[in-house]
């Protein structure tokens, strides 16, 4: 504790979350006041961020204003029934996180905390709000999701900076027209699981809005100005009470996830049928049929329609793949309208990175492109990227501006080169897939700038791989995928990889295995199947009970005996473990 205390001097940042503390230290209360023996009292700096976390602090004292120049404060998963007031003297303020707490009350001086710009209140018990919370006109951020609230302050319209506001899991029966109004640069509305009985006229001024998610309310009707939300992506209202849609639904050219399940629709208008829509879930309502307009939407994925009382459609067809009811229903356009209402790939591009705005993530997957698009460099906070089944032969140099990017799939292109200028960029980098290409081999220090990598396949990239590959420089390495690669012998470096947990070397020419991988102690599945080996190390017996699924189809084996084989990993393994010679 006295290292954190004394580093946090420094840096005006301190971390004591998880170490089941009762209490706060008093030394964080005194801002660091007394400097310890031998520190520097000139390089001692203010407390700016103080992460509490995770603890059973039951209680914070008002000597939280001596630090006044706290920025961020997190006393999230606590034991608090309440805040002090002296939260209200901490002016540089700026994100303040106390959920998952037992407070019933917020107090009125929070209002004068007027730099808070990202307040989380969820999952506590709070039956109100203070109107004094119309004071942070900075407030952009706003969660306050599970709690008994029976309805908004008024003067929550004074943050005109909204933009995030979460109010999940309590009890609204009204959205006022004159809150939603004010906060034009909402770009996510999470309201669900209230006892709403309406949505606000006033709905249409969020012309920013991405996510809406109205979900489990009593919502009758959808107003005819939600054509005005022109950006939104996202819209969930399932269970709910809704007997018609407006036709003005069909406005919303964004819109790529329509939720509709659990209502009492009896139809689905034809207005709506314009939608480029990627999911639509109308499970559960009271359909009687559909239009055959419905056909036209060539960019849907997924159409759910169980729970309805469909009589026009055959239940293999309700139940089928998408494409095939779609294809149905276009059959049944009079025929000056049954075009094949062809998507052209520049659609499906556009419609993808559309729904990535929220997901985060982007499937290009199957498109036939021989260049990436430049439409992907929009989206500079995307965190998956899936370009597989194309024809890439190589990668832009503006892939390195996906700085958040952790998954990257590459399976099935044309690439030639391993993409180390890209990959130095890429430091969140978690799973990277570069099977099925035409990888000449990749450089020896080819793994160093992607440390953090937890998932590697190069299958099918045949002799790719440096003589002695340095998976080592992967510490965090879970899943290793070298399938097909003309391997002799399974690199030494794999028995390094203290994290792994799949190792899959099948189809290789394998002719033995080392008797070190009785150290991957991590190891749940191990595929050896269709290679060279003759007989295993009995030291691989000592993986049981952790390696659960160890594949050997494939393999000329004479020391096990098919009867052993056949009875599965832990047979295998137990015979091999009964092997080893005593000492």
């Amino acid at each position: 504790m006295d290292r954190i205390l004394k580093a946090a001097r420094t840096s005006g940042s301190l971390n004591l979350s998880n170490r089941s503390l009762r209490d706060v230290p008093n030394e964080v209360y005194k801002n660091f006041d007394e400097a310890g023996e031998g520190d520097k009292w000139w390089e001692a700096v203010d407390l700016q961020k103080l992460i509490l976390a995770h603890n059973n602090i039951e209680k914070l004292k008002e000597d939280l204003r001596n630090l006044p120049l706290l920025t961020v404060l997190n006393v999230s998963h606590n034991k608090l029934s309440e805040l002090p007031a002296a939260i209200g003297e901490l002016h540089m303020l700026k994100s303040l996180d106390v959920s998952f707490n037992s407070i019933m009350k917020t107090p009125d001086e929070i209002g004068s905390a007027t730099a808070l710009v990202k307040f989380d209140c969820s999952s506590n018990q709070l039956k109100e709000l203070p109107s004094s919370l119309g004071r942070c006109l900075n407030l952009s951020d706003f969660k306050a999701s599970n709690n008994c609230i029976t309805s908004l302050p008024e003067d929550l319209a004074n943050c005109s900076k909204m933009s995030k506001l979460d109010v999940e899991g309590n009890k609204l029966t009204v959205l006022s027209n004159n809150l939603i109004a004010s906060w034009t640069m909402l770009t996510e509305l999470i309201a669900s699981k209230n006892l709403l009985n309406g949505m606000p006229e006033t709905i249409g001024s969020l012309s920013c809005l991405i996510r809406l998610d109205l979900h489990q309310n009593r919502i009758l009707s959808i107003p005819s100005s939600i054509s005005g939300c022109c950006s939104l992506a996202e819209f969930y209202m399932g269970n709910n009470a809704l007997s018609a849609l407006p036709a003005e639904l069909g406005k919303l050219s964004k819109l790529g996830t329509l939720d509709l399940h659990s209502n009492q629709l009896k139809e689905y208008c034809v207005e709506a049928c314009q939608l480029r829509l990627s999911v639509l879930d109308l499970s559960n309502n009271s359909l009687s049929g559909l239009p055959p307009e419905i056909g036209k939407m060539t960019t849907l994925r997924k159409l759910l329609l169980t729970g309805n009382p469909l009589r026009t459609l055959r239940s293999s067809l309700v139940n089928g793949p998408t494409p095939a009811l779609l294809k149905y229903l276009r059959s049944r356009l009079p025929e000056s309208e049954d075009s094949e209402a062809s998507t052209t790939k520049e659609d499906l591009i556009t419609m993808a990175t559309r729904l990535s705005v929220t997901s985060k993530e982007l499937s290009l997957e199957g498109m036939s492109l021989s260049a990436i698009p430049s439409e992907i460099w929009e989206g500079e906070a995307i965190t998956k990227l899936d370009l597989s089944r194309n024809s890439i032969q190589e990668l832009p140099p503006e892939l390195s501006s996906c700085a958040s990017l952790q998954t990257l799939i590459l399976s099935r292109n044309k690439i030639k080169d391993w993409p180390d200028a890209i990959l130095k960029s890429l430091s969140s980098l978690s799973c990277l897939k570069l099977d099925n290409n035409p990888l000449r081999q990749i450089p020896s220090d080819g793994f160093k700038d992607i440390p953090m990598l937890q998932i590697l396949d190069l299958s099918y990239n045949i002799a790719s791989l440096p003589e002695n590959p340095p998976f080592s420089s992967l510490p965090h390495l879970q899943e290793l995928y070298l399938r097909r690669m003309q391997l002799r012998k399974a690199p030494s470096d794999i028995l390094r990889l203290q994290q792994l947990r799949i190792l899959d070397l099948s189809q290789n020419s394998l002719q033995s295995i080392p008797e070190g991988f009785k150290n991957l102690t991590s190891l749940t599945e191990l595929d050896l199947s269709d290679n060279n080996i003759s007989a295993l190390p009995p030291e691989l017996g000592l993986l049981e009970p952790s390696l659960q699924a160890l594949r050997l189809d494939g393999n000329p084996l004479r020391s096990i005996r098919r009867t052993i084989l056949d009875r599965g990993t832990k047979a295998v393994l137990k015979y091999l473990k009964d092997k080893i010679p005593e000492n």
